[in-house]
């Protein structure tokens, strides 16, 4: 299933991208395309996963291998997209692998390291499980203060581009979400598909739009940010009343 979902970001971020440009000569709106299709899956989906159901192992390996992929596939595509073109593969490469490690393989080897040798430790923190939807919660917030903050202060120059990427990306999102639970309903894992491919590291794809694209294509993952959690809030209500 991992790498249905990893084909379809590299094929459709790119496709996406092409697209957009020859459909409307948009460059803003196709990068928000591609970083936002492009963009990893977020960590803390892992934690919304498991709650709505998913199988923990699926969920974590890709996230460790979707984060790995976009520090190979994205030094490619902006070496000839976006602002950076002439910044040579390799320095891109541990550039976006120096943002990801923290992410991905900081938490890995801790965990590692606890089980293996600090055992007490481990089953101690371990109680604290149920509080992560919380941990998750109060980053979402800053996330959507941050959010409504960036389109504030770019909302007057560029309003008919924030307005175009904000209802392209509600489509992008569905389609995600779609897509991702098709192809996880083949694998016998409908929840663990949808959040792979829908639910993004946010902060990552915004940080890619303003050192290697348009600073306003990172409205799309903005506002994506806004949907995506709108969706998950729903799918936990609805995982509740059951």
């Amino acid at each position: 299933m991992t790498i249905w979902l990893l084909l379809f970001q590299i094929v459709v971020s790119l496709g996406g991208y092409y697209l957009i440009n020859y459909l409307f000569d948009n460059e803003i709106v196709a990068q928000g395309v591609l970083v936002g299709v492009l963009c990893p899956v977020a960590a803390s989906s892992v934690v919304i996963s498991c709650i709505l159901g998913a199988n923990r192992e699926t969920v974590t390996t890709h996230v460790i291998l979707g984060n790995l992929m976009v520090a190979v596939v994205a030094p490619i595509y902006f070496s000839f997209i976006g602002e950076q073109q002439s910044m040579p593969f390799l320095e891109s490469f541990v550039l976006i692998l120096r943002r990801v490690s923290p992410i991905i393989a900081l938490p890995f080897f801790v965990a590692m390291l606890l089980q293996l040798f600090a055992a007490k430790v481990n089953r101690f923190i371990s109680r604290f499980e149920p509080y992560s939807l919380h941990i998750w919660a109060a980053a979402l917030t800053i996330t959507l203060g941050q959010t409504i903050s960036f389109i504030i202060d770019n909302w007057k120059d560029n309003f008919d581009n924030i307005i175009i990427l904000g209802a392209i990306s509600i489509v992008f999102c569905a389609i995600q979400f779609g897509v991702g639970k098709l192809i996880g309903k083949r694998y016998g894992d409908v929840i663990a598909g949808g959040q792979m491919l829908g639910q993004k590291n946010v902060a990552m794809g915004i940080w890619m739009s303003n050192i290697y694209l348009n600073p306003i294509a990172s409205v799309f993952l903005a506002l994506y940010s806004v949907w995506q959690n709108l969706f998950n809030s729903w799918q936990l209500h609805i995982k509740e009343k059951k």
